[in-house]
C-alpha cells in the first residue's frame, strides 16, 4: 500500500495561517475556524457483477458550522480519501464566505471508479450512501446539502434527492436536501454551467483592472487572449466556450490522454465531439498532437487554466509555466511550493478559493428557488415586458420614431430564470472580487489575491462567530 506523502489538507491549511497572520483574532478562534468540525467514514457492501461483495468506502465531511446548511459536493473517484476530503471541504467553507454565500463548508466523496460499475449499481450505490448519511444526519436542507463533484453529475443528485424524499415523506423543503439536479427534479437553468460561466467571470473582472494587465504585459479584456485548458470536463469546457465567444483563443487543451495544440485556436465543442466518437481528443484535424499533458501546461499563453484534479501545478513544473494568469478551475491545483515560484515570476494568480465558485453560488440560488417553491422570473417577467412595452410607445409618441418589430422584440425583454441566474452569478463574482483587490491594497504586505481572499474569510467567518458571542 502506498504512503501519502502530501497532504492537501495541510496546504489549505498553510494558505489559512499566512493569511490569519495579517489578522488579529486570538488563537482559539483560528483552530476553530481550521479544523474539520465533523467527518464521518463509513463503509457499506456493495454486490458485483459477478456474485462477490465489494466493500466500498465513502465519507461525508462537515468543515464549519458557523452557518448552516454546510454546503459541497459528493466526488466518485478511485483515489479519494480523507485528506481529500477535509480540504474540500474546508475550501468551501472560505469559498462561500468569500463570495458571500451564507452556507459552511462541506464535501462527501466515494472511493470508486464509476466506469467499472453499471448504472444500476451506481444507482444502488448512491442511494445507500443517502441513506447512510441521513441515518448519522448528515444531509437535509437545512443541515448538509450535498452537490455535484468530480465523477458526479444530475443523475446521481436525482438519485439522492429520489431516497431523501422516500426517507422523509412529506417534509415540504425536501427537494432543498441536493443541489445539481436535473431542473424537472426542482434543479435550476445554469447549474450545469455555472462553474464554467464563473470561471470566464472571474477573468472578465480580473482582466479589466488595467493596472494588473499592464504589470503582467497585458491589454484590458479577454478578447485576443490565449488560453490553455487542462480537462475538458464540465467545468472545463463550458469556461473555454465562455472565453471563446468573448474573442479569446483557446490554443491548447489538455486531457488525461493527452493534449492538442492550435495556435489559430480550437473549438470546444468540436473537441469533445471527436473525442465522444474516437474516445481521445488526440488527432483532432487540424492540430498538432502534445507528448504529455505536461507538455500543454508550459506552453507560452496569456491564461492557463487548470480545470482537472488538485496538485497539477508543482515546484517541479513551476519553473517552465510560461502564462502570465494562471486561472484556478480545480480546486487546489496548485501546491504552496509552486505559488511562491509563479509569483517570483509576477503570474497574476486567480484563486480557485473564489475562482471556482460560481457552482456554489448558483446552487445556493437552486437552493432559495425550492425553499420558495417557485421558479425565478415567474412573478415578473410578463409585467415587466409589459413595462418596457409601455416606455417603448411613450418614446414613440414624443419622438414620432416608430420602431421595427424587430427592434420591438430585442428591447422588450422580461428576465427569466437563467437571465436572473447569469446576472446574479455575475454581480457575485464581480463584488467578491473587487472585495479581493481592495483587501490586498489595503493591508500591508498581503500582494497576492490568494492571501487576501482568504483573509476576507476569515474575517466574515470570525464576525459571524462573535456575533453569535462564542468568540469575543
Amino acid at each position: 500500500m502506498s504512503v501519502q506523502t502530501h497532504s492537501f489538507f495541510g496546504d489549505v491549511l498553510r494558505h489559512v495561517d499566512r493569511a490569519a497572520a495579517f489578522t488579529k483574532h486570538p488563537p482559539g478562534l483560528l483552530d476553530q475556524i481550521k479544523q474539520c468540525n465533523s467527518v464521518y467514514h463509513f463503509r457499506f457492501p456493495l454486490r458485483t457483477g459477478n456474485g462477490n461483495v465489494e466493500v466500498i468506502s465513502a465519507w461525508r465531511a462537515e468543515h464549519s458550522h458557523h452557518k448552516l446548511p454546510v454546503k459541497g459536493g459528493i466526488r466518485y473517484a478511485p483515489d479519494v480519501n480523507e485528506d481529500e476530503v477535509k480540504a474540500l471541504a474546508a475550501l468551501m467553507t472560505y469559498k462561500c464566505a468569500i463570495v458571500n454565500v451564507p452556507f459552511g463548508g462541506g464535501k462527501g466523496g466515494i472511493r470508486i471508479d464509476p466506469s467499472k460499475y453499471s448504472r444500476e449499481q451506481m444507482e444502488r450505490l448512491t442511494r445507500r450512501y443517502t441513506h447512510e448519511l441521513a441515518k448519522k444526519n448528515f444531509i437535509g436542507p437545512g443541515i448538509d446539502v450535498p452537490a455535484p463533484d468530480y465523477g458526479t453529475g444530475e443523475k446521481e443528485m436525482a438519485w439522492i434527492v429520489d431516497t431523501y424524499i422516500a426517507l422523509n415523506p412529506g417534509q415540504l423543503d425536501a427537494s432543498a436536501c441536493v443541489t445539481g439536479k436535473p431542473v424537472s427534479q426542482g434543479g435550476i437553468q445554469g447549474r450545469r454551467e455555472a462553474t464554467g460561466r464563473g470561471l470566464y467571470y472571474a477573468l472578465k473582472e480580473a482582466a479589466s483592472h488595467a493596472d494588473d494587465m499592464q504589470r503582467i504585459g497585458l491589454s484590458t479584456g479577454i478578447d485576443g487572449k490565449t488560453i490553455v485548458v487542462q480537462g475538458l470536463g464540465n467545468v472545463g469546457y463550458h469556461a473555454a466556450k465562455f472565453c471563446r465567444e468573448d474573442g479569446a483563443r483557446i490554443i491548447a487543451i489538455a486531457e488525461r490522454e493527452g493534449a492538442i495544440f492550435n495556435p489559430s485556436g480550437l473549438n470546444e465543442e468540436e473537441v469533445f465531439q471527436h473525442r465522444r466518437a474516437t474516445g481521445s481528443i488526440l488527432d483532432f484535424p487540424e492540430s498538432k498532437n502534445l507528448s504529455s499533458t505536461s507538455e500543454a501546461l508550459e506552453l507560452e499563453c496569456d491564461v492557463l487554466l487548470p480545470a482537472a484534479l488538485e496538485n497539477q501545478i508543482t515546484e517541479d513544473n513551476a519553473p517552465r509555466i510560461r502564462a502570465r494568469i494562471l486561472l484556478e478551475g480545480a480546486n487546489g491545483p496548485t501546491t504552496p511550493e509552486a505559488e511562491e515560484i509563479l509569483l517570483a515570476k509576477g503570474v497574476l494568480i486567480i484563486p480557485d478559493v473564489y475562482a471556482n465558485a460560481g457552482g456554489v453560488t448558483v446552487s445556493y440560488f437552486e437552493w432559495l428557488k425550492n425553499l420558495s417553491h417557485v421558479r425565478f422570473g415567474r412573478m415578473g417577467k410578463r409585467y415587466d415586458e409589459a413595462e418596457d412595452r409601455r416606455l417603448l410607445h411613450a418614446i414613440e409618441v414624443a419622438t414620432g420614431k416608430m420602431f421595427s418589430e424587430a427592434e420591438r422584440n430585442s428591447l422588450i425583454h422580461g428576465a427569466d430564470e437563467l437571465d436572473l441566474v447569469n446576472s446574479g452569478l455575475e454581480e457575485t463574482m464581480a463584488v467578491a472580487y473587487q472585495e479581493i483587490l481592495e483587501t490586498r491594497r489595503r493591508i500591508d504586505g498581503i500582494e497576492d489575491l490568494r492571501t487576501a481572499a482568504f483573509y476576507n474569510a476569515l474575517e466574515k467567518i470570525a464576525r459571524s462567530y462573535s456575533e453569535l458571542g462564542i468568540f469575543p
